[in-house]
């Protein structure tokens, strides 16, 4: 089996040991699910407050996940054997960082729907806002990945992380409530593309870089 394939496997069943990966399920939901009663059955009101929320909610629940990505790794050891092992350290991160897509981002992804009716979303639309997750998601995910290896060794640097990835999360959230609210659809989905084929393709190496840093 692969590099790729074990990295992935161990990951997914890391996360959700233990119902771990529910907890940004749980989060992501509860934040859209709770606005609509707490805002109350105004339509106007809901469809312009929704967009953005679903999106920072989004954002949010996957950058809880981030701060223990490596650190784990880097406190029991697992770090030292990824470095040892002959397959390159920017393979074993992707496959980390597709595992947490898998494990967080697709059932964010598939939750958006539901929560995006409850914020009044026309029917039509929650197609376009299920891809425009899926693509948000991913970027998220790949621009989490170098933040998650830089504060690796920093004990609590969740707040670290969250300065240094939350800035790249905007676009993502920008272009995502561009595409949720009806207003140039091609052109964000276009450019949530860019953004997830950039981050999946960058965000590991910069994180091989990072932690090959810290190992030193």
């Amino acid at each position: 089996m692969s590099a790729f394939a074990v990295t992935f496997r161990r990951e997914l069943a890391l996360m959700w040991a233990g119902g771990g990966a529910l907890a940004p399920l749980g989060y992501f939901l509860g934040a859209t699910m709770l606005v609509p009663l707490a805002m109350g059955p105004d339509r106007t009101l809901l469809e312009a407050a929704g967009p953005p929320l679903v999106w920072i909610a989004a954002a949010l629940s996957i950058l809880a996940t981030l701060e223990r990505l490596f650190q784990a790794d880097l406190e029991d050891g697992s770090l030292d054997q990824m470095l040892l092992s002959p397959a390159p350290l920017e393979l074993i991160s992707f496959a980390k960082g597709a595992a947490l897509w898998v494990a967080i981002g697709l059932p964010i992804t598939l939750a958006g729907v539901p929560a995006a009716i409850a914020l009044q979303a026309p029917v039509e639309r929650l197609g376009y806002i299920a891809a425009s997750l899926a693509l948000g998601t991913a970027a998220f995910i790949g621009v989490g990945l170098a933040g998650a290896a830089v504060t690796a060794s920093v004990k609590r640097g969740g707040v670290l992380l969250a300065l240094i990835v939350l800035p790249l999360f905007a676009p993502p959230i920008i272009f995502g409530a561009s595409v949720a609210s009806g207003e140039e659809v091609s052109a964000a989905l276009s450019i949530l593309a860019g953004c997830a084929l950039g981050g999946a393709a960058l965000g590991p190496i910069a994180a091989a870089a990072a932690l090959r840093l810290q190992a030193e």
